[in-house]
């Protein structure tokens, strides 16, 4: 099956109209019709030959096409079944070479179970659905897993969450997270007009580049327990936060061995200062066991 002209909103068009197919509202699809842009956003993905990779979302496989042409072996996850179809035609020659495979279904119920019978890969991309992009990243850092490297192509205001930093409002349990597991850095702002259909909100593709000291704390579940906890009521001080994960007594005391004021509010509070938290409640609540 000969592919459409990836750059032209009509053409694009025409192709779903002439397999029966629309663009579904629910599923946040949009397509990247800026070639330049796409080219820019997978030169910091850094695919060579044999890199494994993770696409989330290939729609009609702009993306997943150039992939494969810079030698990349691609598992991409696809919720909706008519792209599915289709792009199992369109890189079936791939899939016959062992560089293509499809996962049909929602990426959010599918990707552990294809992580356990596969392992994870080298990479993870995507132009994320704006309702699931933070989930999805949260998601996998949550399950221990994390890619050498990430782009994502994400709705702005959730690009700004991750890269916030403490002291200002955007700044959140998801902040504290992304931080945590990655160096993250900005690499292509996108306007709407970049897509089609064209969003009503602006986006940005960052790089998530894996840090080698991570994990910098003695119990990383405990960790992002705490800072769940602690961003629950943004209003409420470090300590009022606190008491429901670890009581009065065991709270000041991991307050205090941190040297953290208990009247301070989370957002304050930078990555390292939380990893310093962590391990001291992670001390006070395992006394004498």
């Amino acid at each position: 099956m000969t592919h459409p002209d990836y750059n032209s909103p009509l053409a694009l068009k025409a192709f779903l109209d002439d397999n029966g197919m629309a663009m579904q509202k629910k599923f946040g699809q949009n397509f990247l019709v800026n070639a330049d842009a796409r080219s820019k956003i997978i030169d910091h993905l850094d695919v060579s030959k044999g890199t494994t990779v993770w696409e989330v979302g290939p729609g009609l496989g702009c993306m997943t096409d150039e992939l494969l042409r810079r030698g990349g072996t691609v598992t991409a996850f696809e919720i909706d079944h008519g792209f599915a179809r289709l792009v199992r035609e369109f890189f079936a020659d791939s899939a016959k070479a062992g560089a293509f495979s499809l996962v049909e279904g929602d990426v959010l119920k599918t990707w552990k179970k294809h992580a356990e019978a596969n392992g994870t890969p080298e990479r993870f991309f995507g132009n994320l659905p704006y309702n699931v992009a933070a989930t999805i990243i949260a998601d996998t850092i949550n399950a221990g897993v994390r890619f050498e490297k990430a782009v994502v192509t994400i709705q702005k205001e959730v690009a700004q969450r991750m890269t916030a930093k403490e002291g200002t409002e955007q700044y959140s349990s998801f902040s504290v997270l992304c931080q945590w597991a990655y160096t993250i850095k900005n690499v292509v702002e996108l306007a709407g007009g970049n897509f089609w259909p064209v969003p009503n909100v602006a986006s940005r593709a960052v790089l998530m580049t894996k840090r080698e000291d991570f994990p910098r704390c003695e119990n990383p579940t405990l960790f992002m327990r705490m800072i769940r906890q602690l961003f629950s009521s943004r209003r409420k001080t470090v300590r009022n936060n606190l008491l429901a994960l670890a009581g009065a007594e065991k709270t000041d005391a991991a307050l205090s061995q941190a040297g953290i004021s208990p009247s301070i509010r989370a957002e304050a509070l930078s990555v390292d200062a939380l990893l310093h938290l962590s391990d001291a409640l992670n001390a006070v609540l395992h006394e004498g066991a």
